[in-house]
């Protein structure tokens, strides 16, 4: 079990021996009892929703076994998180910190991460269009054409210009291979507009906060981006770090849940304006999500079999190493 969710408000978490037992309402019988045991061997990653209750002694126990603890708004919003105690990473910050200052380095490094990122787009319009036998419009050639221009940009502000004038163009072709009961427009996040957009929404939030528990526990600074410049209120190198997995997890698996119907109407709820993912939505979700990142694969830029998972953790350690020999970053690709 790499990830528990325990996202049914009023539960609550604690320890029995080596393991978290977790005792709220049974929605089946309506009375009070235990709803699940979770061995701490087993555990790699734990999200909790606003309104679930952990004791002091259980959440003692999840950090000393190197397992991160994530807390979500009802909206899944990220709110922030516990990071068991890491190592004392001083001169690797003092260098993140010169290397985020060193405007050569940044735009090496950001301009590796927006050609994956471009690179990733194309190949998942690619596969889309092979498998359902279905034409992606001129979106191909003209990703392939941002592609190379990427390459020729000679500062941040002008690969941000391509990055987003890439998704502009990938979104448009991308939104012809969803259902025709959910149309998608535009990109809306605060608050998300329709359906797509609140899948998308929430499965960037579920890898962000992946990728800064696993910056923490490399001893970098999250916040210290590049592409995205470093500010106030965000982790800005998580951001720059999951670019490239943006096409082939949130959006790949937006558009899968909603072709193969395991997504409907009734799984959203409107809120303030927004869209968001109902409980039972927000359930199946996870469960797609938590399989997509486990799924083993052969990747031919590898050369061995991995997961995403793996991939976006590799993100965090390739990065780190690259702050002495800029060349050992390799963006993820896809296959």
């Amino acid at each position: 079990m790499p990830t528990a969710c325990i996202h049914q408000s009023g539960c609550r978490v604690r320890l029995v021996s080596e393991r978290l037992e977790v005792h709220g309402r049974n929605e089946a019988s309506d009375r009070d009892e235990l709803l699940r045991q979770i061995p701490l061997r087993d555990l790699d990653r734990l999200i909790l929703r606003e309104g679930v209750q952990i004791s002091s002694e259980a959440l003692s126990a999840v950090l000393r076994a190197g397992v991160p603890v994530s807390l979500m708004e009802w909206n899944g919003r990220f709110l922030g998180a516990f990071h068991p105690a890491p190592k004392a990473h001083g001169l690797w910050r003092l260098r993140h910190y010169q290397r985020v200052l060193d405007p050569a380095f940044a735009l090496t490094m950001s301009g590796r991460i927006i050609a994956a990122k471009i690179y990733n787009q194309r190949r998942v319009l690619q596969r889309l269009a092979g498998n359902r036998q279905q034409a992606a419009g001129d979106g191909l050639a003209k990703l392939e054409a941002m592609l190379a221009q990427a390459s020729r940009c000679t500062t941040i502000d002008e690969l941000r210009g391509v990055e987003g004038a890439s998704t502009a163009r990938y979104f448009h072709a991308w939104a012809g291979f969803l259902p025709e009961a959910y149309p998608f427009e535009r990109r809306s996040t605060r608050p998300p507009h329709n359906e797509v957009n609140a899948c998308i929404s929430f499965g960037a939030t579920l890898i962000y906060q992946e990728a800064v528990a696993l910056i923490h526990a490399h001893g970098l600074d999250p916040a210290l981006g590049l592409l995205h410049s470093t500010e106030d209120g965000r982790w800005s190198l998580a951001l720059d770090l999951l670019e490239p997995f943006r096409p082939v997890l949130v959006e790949a698996l937006a558009l899968d849940l909603f072709s193969h119907g395991m997504l409907g109407v009734a799984d959203f709820e409107p809120h303030e304006g927004g869209i968001y993912l109902a409980d039972r939505g927000r359930r199946t979700f996870l469960l797609q999500y938590e399989r997509r990142m486990e799924r083993q694969f052969l990747s031919e830029h590898t050369g061995h079999r991995t997961t995403l998972r793996a991939q976006l953790e590799a993100q965090a350690v390739m990065f780190k190493s690259a702050l002495e020999k800029p060349e050992r970053f390799e963006p993820f690709l896809m296959n």
